[in-house]
């Protein structure tokens, strides 16, 4: 009788079982990593993995003390895991006891594309009729939450009447940037860096050139609505496009924020055209 007979049972049953174990598994992970993307839980793990790099390099070359050292740091790290990343385990506690950890279907994610992007196009062309000046971050890849910090949190549903009383003049919330993160409005009253570069209109304020600023730095969508005369813009990778209506106002933020494609045609910019022959 061989010697692993008995121990390794390849019945198709249990080889189902295993597979589903390791799905199970990665789904686990991925899950986690949806949680925590975008935030600075993710700056974390990386260290967390060079740690751990770090340790095996030690113990490779024999430096028996700094090995110890390594050993005590990561024997203890459990702990200091549990306190570093407290927010992002308390919202996935927070997510399976409403039942939100599952992803949802296809179905629910367009409706809810959908009204946001109807949201969106309905606040910003109430602005943009009456003037109203205003300034909407949105977060994709890359984190935001060192801008949401600067701001005052609101962790908010988005409608379009909110994001309109939020920009009311002379309101608290209204002179400054609004946020939103996970689809939702992170923050009021934020401030965004200010682009310096040399090619900007002249005719451009503060506004543009904070939307300018944080798209060089980040993968953000910024919208702006200009006080002065009303016109609608978007900046996205460091390019600016202008005077944009209702109709090409969503076009392109369906394809900036979900990466729809859409039939029409791509606009030069001035911003690009600039950029080109500056």
């Amino acid at each position: 009788m061989p010697k692993w007979e008995g121990l390794i049972d390849l019945s198709p049953v249990m080889a189902l079982v295993n597979i589903v174990d390791v799905l199970l598994v990665w789904f686990v992970f991925y899950k986690l990593i949806t949680i925590i993307k975008g935030t600075k839980a993710v700056q974390l793990l990386k260290g967390i993995f060079v740690l751990l790099i770090a340790r095996t390099l030690t113990e490779f070359f024999g430096f028996n003390t700094l090995l110890w050292m390594m050993d005590q740091v990561l024997t203890y790290g459990f702990l200091a895991i549990i306190i570093i990343f407290q927010p992002e385990l308390r919202r996935a506690l927070e997510q399976l006891g409403r039942g939100r950890l599952f992803a949802r279907t296809k179905m629910q994610e367009e409706e809810e594309r959908d009204r946001l992007i109807e949201a969106f196009t309905k606040s910003v062309s109430y602005m943009a009729k009456r003037r109203i000046g205003a300034l909407i971050s949105i977060e994709k890849e890359t984190g935001l939450s060192e801008y949401i910090e600067t701001g005052t949190r609101m962790d908010s549903t988005i409608s379009s009447e909110l994001l309109i009383n939020v920009f009311i003049p002379n309101t608290p919330l209204h002179d400054g940037a609004v946020i939103v993160q996970r689809n939702r409005i992170a923050a009021a009253a934020c401030y965004l860096p200010l682009s310096e570069s040399p090619f900007i209109s002249k005719e451009l304020g503060t506004r543009h050139r904070a939307a300018l600023g944080i798209s060089e730095v980040t993968d953000a969508i910024t919208i702006i609505v200009s006080e002065e005369t009303g016109a609608v813009s978007i900046t996205t990778d460091g390019d600016i496009n202008r005077n944009l209506g209702m109709e090409e106002f969503e076009m392109r933020l369906r394809k900036s924020w979900f990466g729809l494609e859409s039939e029409q045609p791509e606009t030069t910019s001035l911003w690009k055209w600039r950029r080109k022959n500056g």
